[in-house]
């Protein structure tokens, strides 16, 4: 009798189209979003009974619910937030956008970015919604809610807030900076802080 197999049976149903310039990938008679980053590139798709998964490479760039019906189309809204950083006006206008119900205060945060910044806010919104490429609804909505709360609301806090104590400081190096090496950065004298108060310490 033959050995059983080391690896256990896949049962799925395999395909390696190219994804179309709109971003999307045919899998048996319907339409499943990738990033725009892998428009027009071959990808390697997965279908199960339960969901589509669409890998570039060892990559696994996207993943659906299966449709059953015939000629849908399955949106991800984070796939399309590259482009529409570039295009911030069409957001409310976006297909892969429609229907896409977020926390309330997603709302206010873009609310409040547009009234103090006009359209460059409605781009730090989006550069805000591009988080969810790395990271949990449910995160972002902490660190946007924490960020509103103080009054701040900012990509460079919100992000903060995300990476909290996890995040790992990047050690600077002196490596391929060659230019650097004869610099001569002496040791700051906490006296010299003095200064700053100006004629009150002479008073």
């Amino acid at each position: 009798m033959l050995e059983l197999p080391s690896t256990p049976f896949e049962a799925s149903r395999v395909q390696a189209p190219r994804a179309s310039n709109l971003s999307l990938v045919r899998f048996d008679g319907n339409d499943y979003s990738v990033p725009v980053r892998c428009a027009h590139r071959e990808v390697v798709v997965k279908g199960d009974c339960e969901e589509v998964r669409v890998y570039r490479q060892d990559e696994r760039i996207a993943e659906h619910r299966r449709i059953w019906d015939k000629e849908q189309v399955s949106f991800e809204p984070v796939h399309y937030l590259a482009l529409l950083e570039r295009k911030p006006g069409a957001l409310d206008f976006a297909r892969p956008l429609e229907g896409w119900e977020l926390p309330e205060s997603f709302g206010l945060l873009r609310r409040r970015l547009e009234a103090a910044h006009g359209s460059e806010g409605t781009k730090e919104y989006i550069t805000v919604l591009r988080l969810l490429e790395k990271h949990d609804l449910g995160r972002l909505q902490a660190a946007v809610g924490r960020a509103l709360d103080l009054g701040c609301p900012r990509k460079e806090l919100i992000e903060q807030y995300l990476y909290g104590e996890n995040r790992e400081a990047t050690v600077f190096r002196l490596d391929g900076r060659e230019h650097l090496k004869g610099v001569d950065v002496r040791c700051t004298d906490p006296a010299d802080y003095r200064a700053l108060l100006g004629s009150e310490v002479a008073a």
